[in-house]
This record gives C-alpha cells, structure tokens and sequence, in this order.
C-alpha cells in the first residue's frame, strides 16, 4: 500500500489547528521529559519494581494479597480472612472501596499455583492474536501490523511476570486488552457489529477490578452514540450488574468495621502529568527506560493512537485519555500499579506516530491532503 494511502488524522486538517496541535505537542514533549516520576513521597521507583533475583523485597500491598489467598487455601472465607490481614498489616478497611473484590483471590485459591503462569502466557497469546486479527481488518494499520503488535508485546508482557500475579489490575488490564480486540464495530451506523466475546472479557475485567468501568461505560456511549441500540443496552446493562454487586460487597465490609477501624487516606491527590506519567511507566516495562526518554514515549503513544484513522483508533484514544485524566487526578503514589489497567494496549499507538507526525507536520506547513475513502491525494 502506498504511503499516500495512509495519511492519518490529521493530514487534512487546517493550517492554524495543525499548528496549534504540533505547538501543543511539542510542549507536553519538553514537559512529560522534565516532570517528576515517582510511586511515592520521596521515591523514584517502587522496590518492586528495582529489585532482581528471588530475594527481592515483597511489596507491602502484594504481601497482604499473598497472606489472603493462602488463608483462603485452607478454607476461610474471603470476607472475614480480609478484614483480619488488613488490620494486621495496618490497611484501612474503610471507605469499602479499600477492600478488594473477592474474585481474584478465590480464583487464585482454587488454581494449583503452577497454573498462574501457563495461564497468563495463554492470555497474552489470546491478546496478541486477537489484535493481529483485529489489525488486518484495519486497512490503516495492515501495513504497520507487525510494528503494533510488537509494540503491544512489549505493553502486554508484563502480565506474565509471576511477582505481579496477585495484582487484580494485571489480570483485569490484560482482560480489557482482549475486550477491546474482540470488539468489531458496524461499518455503518446502526450496523450491528461483533461484541459478544468482547463483553465477556469485560465483564471478567470488571469482576476482578472495579477501575473496568470506565471501559465499559464507554464501550456503551460508544454503541449508543453509532445507534447500536441492542449492544448499548448490553453494556448498561453489565454496567447494572457490576453496580449491584459493588454494593453488596461495600454493604458486606461495613459490616465487619470496628469503631477503631482507621480511614483510608483520600485518592484526590490532583497530581497532573506526574501521577499519569508515573502510573503508566512504573506499572510496565517502560520503567527499564530513562524517565526523560519514558515520559516522551508515553505522549507519543497516546498521540499516535489519535492520529490512527478508524474506529479504533476513536475509541483508543478517548479510553485513553480518559484514563489519562484520572490518573492526573486520582491516585496516591504507591498506587502506581493502576497504570496497568491500560498499559498493555498504550504502547501500540507508537506504531502510527510517524504517519501521524508526517500527517501533520505536512497539514502545518499548508500542504493539502485530500482524504477519501482508503485514498489520499495531495
């Protein structure tokens, strides 16, 4: 396919916006180069992250999620076993939201533990491949499918490393990886689609962690808005279900409080580009990089996701950049793992920077690119 037939986004866009656009780039570039990364007050890197070799430090949040399911093993129960290793390892119970959904841990619990990691190797498989047939039905991105689905590897494989397994984000990211892959919009509007196997990704990811809902919720306004009606109705639907149970077990960890039960600190820390930035390269593997070459990379990836034109590239980039403001606005530092939830399916938008770039760098200097279709004309 020629070059020309791939011209992005913004190719076509006006002289003064595509100025605007670069200009504005550029300074996030400079800014996401300078600004602190860090998990927590006065900590660059999490010990869990820096550490090597079978020694290494546990983190205090994955030592807690070790103790519960190995008390679920014996068979206690989930709800009672977590509010005792809370308090033991002086965790607040309070808000409920502190307290983990149950499904991880007794998944866990129930698996032999050698079965994490051919588990997770099978789900990377199923994310890797369900993009690569998602991308050759992309007329955009068949030329760049190898480059995205490299780029995807080096988001997605952290969900294989075995120090992270009882992290609920790592297990519910790798889901909406899939969910997002297995999703086949209409290619018009009201036309109907493919997302039943999307859903149940999703609704695996939401039963795991709570931070799902942001995709689902817009999963749903995404159908609704191309007047799906039925696969909107689904996703609220879903939306519904997880709602109710999300108050069952708020309902059940209010009842095991005790009136000496401290709080939890607040989530609203407003920390801007750093709690974004530190949120997505902490939790992967762009944390291996210079924060001054990580940073960069991380903008890049969103911008490239912008500048593919399709369906998924929309969708891509509202999720995350959606994601992106709550990061900037919720979230301690030692919650850095969060980024996880979005990390592996980020990297890909790396594969569309330089059409993306080109694109506008051209759409700048007053050069007109006709798009129709698949085909493009300057």
């Amino acid at each position: 396919m020629p070059e020309a037939a791939a011209p992005g986004r913004y190719a076509a866009w006006p002289r003064g916006a595509a100025r605007a656009l670069l200009a504005g780039l550029l300074v996030l570039l400079v800014a996401a180069a300078l600004v602190p990364i860090r998990a927590g007050e006065g900590d660059a890197v999490p010990p869990s992250l820096t550490s090597a070799g079978p020694a290494r430090e546990r983190d205090a949040d994955l030592l807690l999620y070790d103790h519960v399911i190995a008390r679920l093993r014996h068979g206690e129960g989930y709800y009672a076993v977590v509010a005792q290793e809370h308090r033991r390892h002086h965790y607040p119970l309070r808000p409920g939201f502190a307290v983990r959904l149950p499904t991880l841990a007794k998944a866990e619990a129930l698996l032999p533990p050698g079965a994490l990691i051919p588990l997770s190797v099978l789900l990377l498989g199923a994310v890797l491949l369900a993009w690569w047939r998602r991308l050759a039905t992309e007329p955009e991105a068949l030329p760049l499918r190898t480059l995205a689905l490299a780029a995807l590897f080096f988001g997605a494989s952290i969900g294989t490393i075995r120090y992270f397994f009882v992290l609920h984000e790592l297990w519910a990211g790798q889901l909406l990886a899939l969910s997002f892959a297995l999703h086949r919009p209409g290619q018009r509007r009201g036309e109907p689609g493919r997302w039943l196997g999307a859903w149940c990704a999703a609704a695996a990811a939401l039963a795991i962690r709570e931070h799902a809902l942001p995709f689902v919720l817009l999963m749903g306004a995404y159908a609704a808005w191309h007047r799906r009606w039925r696969e909107a109705a689904a996703w609220a639907l879903l939306a519904a279900l997880f709602c109710a149970a999300l108050a069952w077990h708020l309902h059940t960890v209010a009842a095991l409080l005790r009136p000496d039960d401290p709080a939890s600190a607040s989530w609203i820390t407003v920390r801007g580009l750093t709690g974004w930035l530190s949120m997505i390269i902490l939790s992967g593997n762009l944390r291996w990089l210079p924060h001054e070459l990580a940073g960069p990379l991380v903008v890049l990836a969103l911008f490239g996701w912008s500048a593919w034109r399709s369906a998924a590239g929309v969708f891509g980039s509202l999720l995350l950049a959606g994601y992106a403001v709550l990061f900037m606005i919720a979230g301690r530092g030692d919650n850095f793992y969060w980024g996880m939830m979005v990390g592996a399916v980020l990297p890909m938008g790396l594969a569309f920077v330089p059409q993306g770039l080109a694109g506008l760098w051209r759409a700048a200097g007053g050069t007109k690119t006709i798009v129709s279709g698949d085909v493009a004309v300057q």
